[in-house]
């Protein structure tokens, strides 16, 4: 199988190629199984610590000690619908910037349907100023190429649409470097005929695209229908009527050939690179990803 091939961060072709270089995230539970990311991961690797409700925060602030003090920049969730109010929030942004050294942030509603305190939305979090108020300079918020149910029930994108459009005046009238960071898909076109779309409306957000890291089958469809995936989750549905791809993990080499023929015609996108969900594991992911890097710096090898 051809191997896509993603150069370092580093890398002078990662100027040129939005596919290049890619962010990765991890809970702290599966962090504390990797004895060293700084031999996992490229040097750079911008690394997302996923805070699902029922985490613990000192679990989350000793995993992000833990990555920055290995020299990875780091980006906690702050996942509106699990702080409790005001307060919660500002203790614990200042914990990250003072005992981690945090500056950034996903600010994203979150994944539980009713909220636990006085926040519902990304954008009540990023109205709260406490953002600014704690030096956190780049926040990082969510796109949906597919839509979301729980925004836009009747399945349309109007709702997703409209926040967008906030998001981008937010970014507009405040210092903040920020960026949309999508869902996990299987399509190439839909998700580049929304970017396209968005660049056209003039929503200028650098779009990190997700996609999901190798992973067997069965645990890419549970992951896809437990994260509101959307109609490209039935190219995993055609996978699954093949009983000889059931066992073997599924790795995103296809995807990102059709992302790179897709961003090849030229049409104006405003996508930046790429954003891993290690579903099968963060080892696997981070060796995916090295071995395309070591595929390019072989064909590019003199001689």
């Amino acid at each position: 199988m051809t191997i896509i091939p993603f150069p370092g961060q580093d890398s002078p072709v990662a100027l040129h190629n939005p596919l290049a270089t890619f962010s990765i995230e991890v809970m702290p539970r599966t962090a504390a199984k990797i004895d060293s990311f700084s031999t996992l991961l490229p040097a750079g690797t911008r690394v997302y610590v996923a805070h699902l409700d029922g985490t613990p925060f000192d679990e989350m602030l000793a995993t992000a000690q833990r990555l920055q003090e290995e020299g990875f920049p780091v980006m906690p969730h702050i996942p509106a619908r699990i702080v409790r109010d005001a307060t919660q929030l500002e203790d614990w942004l200042r914990a990250y910037r003072d005992e981690a050294g945090v500056n950034e942030a996903l600010v994203l509603a979150g994944g539980i349907g009713q909220p636990v305190g006085d926040f519902h939305s990304s954008m009540q979090l990023l109205e709260s100023g406490l953002f600014d108020k704690y030096g956190f300079t780049r926040l990082h918020v969510a796109g949906h190429p597919e839509g979301n149910r729980d925004i836009d029930p009747d399945g349309t994108t109007h709702l997703v649409d409209e926040a967008a459009r906030w998001k981008q005046a937010f970014a507009q009238r405040t210092d903040a470097q920020m960026a949309l960071v999508t869902q996990f898909a299987f399509e190439a076109k839909p998700i580049v005929d929304w970017a396209r779309r968005y660049a056209a409306e003039g929503i200028e957000l650098p779009i990190h695209i997700g996609i999901a890291g190798p992973a067997k089958l069965q645990t890419l469809l549970r992951f896809a229908i437990a994260c509101g995936v959307g109609p490209s989750l039935r190219v995993l549905q055609k996978r699954a009527r093949d009983v000889t791809k059931l066992l073997k993990p599924i790795e995103p080499t296809s995807l990102l050939a059709d992302l790179e023929t897709e961003l090849s015609k030229g049409t104006p996108t405003h996508i930046a690179q790429l954003h891993v969900f290690p579903l099968g594991g963060i080892r696997a992911s981070a060796e995916y990803m090295t071995a395309a890097q070591a595929d390019l710096r072989a064909q590019r090898s003199p001689g």
